[in-house]
């Protein structure tokens, strides 16, 4: 095991501008290292990109005002990985694809140079007050007390993004061990420069930091790259630390699936899961 560089000092993006017309929001980031994944060294990990084009969901406004008297909550978010997300600049732009009083279709499209390189659909519903009936929750996660704080990078392991973000194991051994693994994740920079990350930017990025979580095979000799990442939830999360409960699993032909339960501190408030290319490292 290799110990890590020091915290990275800079936020995942830097803004350089953003601007709304005929509804349609677009904003452009300077992707920083902190970005870049384990996998290449000039390329992000799917955790930052995806919370930004979530960063853009959330920041449109409701198409029909007065329509949702509570407010609304994103409820499921679709993130496709159409290529490679190179670090540096990238342009977000996300609008209203299906307006409604009560339910609405969004959409967001991550551009870098001249090519689309991930776009988001995200069911935003009129939220209600169904306390008395909630239920099927899943047990909670055991808390940060009786986690491992891992501050090692495995060999093989590009430095970048795993040395943005605090982990801390329940169980799995920690990055780099093969099989199920569960713990709490934490972003150690912002999101965006001068920006406080909201819980559900926060919980993208530790949703896309499942199948690490869950690593199936030895990275050195092994891809299992997520193609899209599914996040459906059942209430809004809250705080800085998400918490990941992952498994893998990994076909006889080149294709697999990562799932994972969402938490915070108060409990279960989502799932994902990930369509996943496996193929050896030449």
């Amino acid at each position: 095991m290799s110990a890590p560089p020091p915290i990275p000092p800079r936020p995942f993006y830097l803004p350089r501008g953003e601007h709304t017309a005929d509804g349609v929001t677009r904003a452009d980031f300077e992707a920083t290292p902190s970005t870049t994944g384990p996998w290449f060294a000039d390329a992000q990990h799917m955790g930052p990109p995806s919370a930004l084009l979530v960063r853009a969901l959330e920041r449109l406004p409701e198409s029909r005002p007065g329509g949702a008297e509570a407010g609304w909550r994103i409820a499921r978010v679709t993130v496709e990985v159409l290529g490679a997300v190179p670090a540096g600049p990238v342009t977000v732009t996300a609008g209203v694809e299906r307006p409604g009083r009560t339910i609405e279709l969004l959409s967001a499209t991550m551009r870098a140079g001249d090519r689309d390189v991930l776009r988001a659909r995200a069911w935003r519903l009129a939220a209600s007050d169904t306390a008395v009936v909630a239920h099927g929750q899943a047990a909670a996660l055991p808390g940060r007390d009786a986690a491992v704080v891992r501050t090692t990078r495995p060999d093989g392991w590009l430095p970048g993004f795993l040395d943005a973000i605090e982990w801390a194991w329940l169980d799995g051994g920690g990055l780099g061990v093969e099989g199920p693994g569960r713990g709490w994740i934490r972003m150690r920079v912002p999101l965006v420069e001068g920006e406080a990350p909201s819980a559900a930017q926060r919980l993208m990025v530790a949703a896309d930091c499942a199948n690490g979580l869950a690593a199936p095979l030895d990275v050195t000799r092994w891809l299992f790259v997520d193609t899209e990442l599914t996040v459906h939830l059942h209430r809004a999360p809250a705080g800085e630390w998400i918490g990941v409960d992952a498994a893998t699993v990994v076909g006889p032909d080149g294709l697999g699936t990562c799932s994972a339960t969402l938490f915070d501190d108060d409990g279960h408030t989502g799932r994902i899961a990930q369509a996943l290319t496996v193929r050896a490292r030449r």
